[in-house]
């Protein structure tokens, strides 16, 4: 994994207007995503993690520019690509990919499998027919699907063959990066493992560098290097995957990982209950968002929002009282 960052994301911000009335007049914002910076090396695959609602999908979109910026910086390989012009941002597509969630809605159940994964090299590179019969071919073997059956529609593949499809349909123009928005999540779990151990072949033998979007860090854990809690619109956690795992930092981290299930049920563990629900991002607490929730919650955090910072080499946490770390060492 190289040291050299492909994508910067700087003090990024969407925030989604409230509208009502019968002239629609723009009462409130839904802040989205509120304010996150973070990096991803080339080769990486970087995780993040969150409850629904907290803004994962909405920051992987807005960092391939599917929606536009409120404020904040994102730079790939060096250039701010909300500020590039439609023709310059159209080359850009074929270097950043998605991956969706759900493998039978995101592709297009009128199109074969051959149309499906060819549609990118027609549009891109403006290919023969015949040559790009042979890339689909070739795209199918790499992703393990018998290419005799690209002449069939979506909905004669399982749940996992349809993902390698869409899988197929990323890769196909070679790009650097790709967001994989929940992408096993719609999966069984021994599906799951099959297309995570995939998309971890595929990036060492292309080079791929990932932000992998996830419910839960159990799946994060099997592919990322590092990984990013979010929270109602901001990260509260990045950090090495296996540091995290050894001695999460922030409480809604230490949540999260409790409720991971256990494969023997005759280990004991201290299960971390969040009490009420999760604030509305259009009205987010005061302070610390999770203040609300936390377990640990002192009269600061109701009144002063804690800043993302290391504390420990690598490891950052947006906590006034991180866990297992010493009040002096802050």
């Amino acid at each position: 994994m190289s040291t050299e960052f492909l994508i910067e994301v700087d003090h990024l911000k969407k925030y989604f207007p409230i509208q009502s009335g019968l002239f629609n007049r723009v009462t409130g914002h839904v802040k989205a995503v509120d304010g996150v910076s973070l990096s991803i090396r080339k080769g990486e695959t970087f995780g993040l993690v969150g409850e629904s609602g907290c803004g994962k999908s909405t920051l992987g979109r807005v960092i391939l520019r599917l929606l536009e910026a409120t404020e904040g910086e994102v730079r790939f390989q060096g250039t701010d690509i909300h500020k590039l012009p439609e023709n310059k941002l159209r080359e850009l597509r074929e270097e950043m990919q998605i991956v969706f969630q759900d493998p039978f809605a995101s592709l297009n159940p009128r199109f074969t499998v051959r149309e499906i994964i060819g549609e990118p090299l027609l549009v891109h590179r403006r290919m023969s027919a015949k040559e790009i019969d042979e890339r689909v071919v070739e795209l199918m073997e790499l992703v393990g699907l018998d290419a005799s059956r690209r002449s069939r529609y979506p909905h004669e593949f399982s749940g996992g063959q349809r993902q390698r499809v869409g899988i197929a349909r990323a890769i196909a123009l070679n790009p650097k990066f790709i967001v994989a928005d929940e992408s096993v999540s719609a999966l069984d779990v021994s599906v799951q493992s099959q297309v995570l151990n995939l998309m971890m072949k595929l990036q060492r033998e292309l080079g791929l560098t990932f932000l992998f979007i996830a419910h839960g860090l159990n799946v994060v854990r099997h592919i990322s290097d590092r990984v990013g809690v979010m929270y109602l619109g901001k990260l509260v956690e990045v950090s090495l995957t296996e540091e995290l795992f050894a001695q999460p930092l922030h409480p809604y981290t230490a949540a999260l990982m409790s409720s991971i299930p256990r494969p023997d049920p005759k280990v004991k563990r201290d299960r971390i209950m969040l009490t009420g629900d999760v604030p509305s991002p259009a009205n987010p607490p005061s302070g610390c968002r999770f203040h609300t929730r936390c377990p640990l919650v002192q009269d600061t955090c109701r009144k002063q929002e804690p800043k993302l910072t290391e504390v420990l080499p690598g490891r950052q946490v947006a906590c006034h009282f991180p866990l297992g770390i010493a009040a002096e060492t802050k």
